[in-house]
């Protein structure tokens, strides 16, 4: 399969046959494309964000197929590498998208606010699906992206494109926290599965073998990325999934302590921390005193 290192928007135009308007971003239509490349790996230098209207391509981010149906959008950020799968030659896929460079960005408020976007590092069963309103608006954005795109490259087209490159992402925002809300049920699925599978690993051996649990630890046993699984955890309790882990050491910790004769260095390895010491900062920011203090209490 070949390999593609996508590091302009002119080789992702000249792959598909379509014309590059600017040298750091493109708005892309496939039901206009040249060529059809039916299987490739695709090794992201660009961020990107696709709007799919129709059913004729799968989309792969390591070994998992994307939830990425009709109507959906997924995004990619510079570093990742998706397999991209058309189904067939006979038809132009109705594929719509943007891509831009990070250059395009440094010195602008997006680039100082990208960080926010997490969306661009979600994964696999992590797309955003769209009403029909939704999708209209987006389509709407990249119409007027595409608008500016076709006026001569002038002093204010980098700071005018990101602008509206900044508001199509800030309605991406929107609409991820919307489908929190629809989707709670099977958030709730999550964060409960979250809860055991804390409990049972302060209860095994693994603090010992491999530290203190952590929030990548935990997106990968529910099969999640990082930042989709932090941000679902953040919608649900209200803390985010690194606070929630901590709460939940605290609370086995003042379990220890005060119904146990364990030393606090006992304690400290116990729950995975590499250090006495730093175990005894870490209760007394989240408690207010220190775990002696604690147990002479109880």
């Amino acid at each position: 399969m070949e390999t593609v290192k996508l590091d302009t928007v002119d080789k992702y135009n000249k792959l598909y046959g379509l014309e590059t308007l600017h040298p750091l971003v493109t708005i892309v239509d496939l039901t206009k494309a040249q060529k059809i490349v039916n299987h490739i790996l695709m090794d992201y230098g660009l961020y990107a964000l696709f709007l799919k209207n129709g059913k004729e391509c799968t989309l792969k981010y390591g070994r998992r197929e994307y939830d990425y149906t009709e109507g959906t959008i997924t995004s990619f950020a510079p570093g990742q590498v998706v397999e991209v799968n058309m189904l067939g030659n006979e038809f132009k896929p109705h594929v719509y998208g943007l891509l831009f460079h990070p250059d395009l960005i440094r010195r602008t408020s997006l680039g100082q606010n990208i960080e926010k976007y997490n969306f661009f590092s979600y994964s696999s069963f992590e797309a955003l699906h769209l009403s029909e309103r939704e999708r209209k608006i987006v389509m709407d954005c990249f119409e007027h992206i595409q608008q500016d795109l076709e006026y001569p490259i002038d002093s204010h087209s980098k700071q005018i494109i990101s602008t509206k490159i900044e508001l199509l992402l800030n309605y991406c925002l929107r609409f991820y926290e919307r489908q929190f809300i629809t989707r709670e049920l099977e958030n709730r699925d999550v964060l409960q599965k979250f809860e055991y599978l804390i409990n049972e690993y302060l209860s095994s051996d693994l603090p010992q073998d491999i530290g203190l649990p952590t929030v990548k630890y935990f997106a990968g046993k529910v099969h999640l990325s990082t930042n989709y699984f932090g941000d679902l955890i953040k919608k649900e309790t209200g803390k985010s999934a690194q606070e929630y882990i901590q709460f939940k050491i605290i609370e086995r910790a003042k379990d220890q302590i005060a119904n146990t004769k364990l030393t606090m260095s006992e304690i400290a390895y116990s729950l995975g921390f590499g250090y006495p010491q730093h175990f005894g900062r870490v209760f007394k920011k989240n408690v207010g005193i220190t775990p002696n203090e604690y147990r002479s209490l109880n």
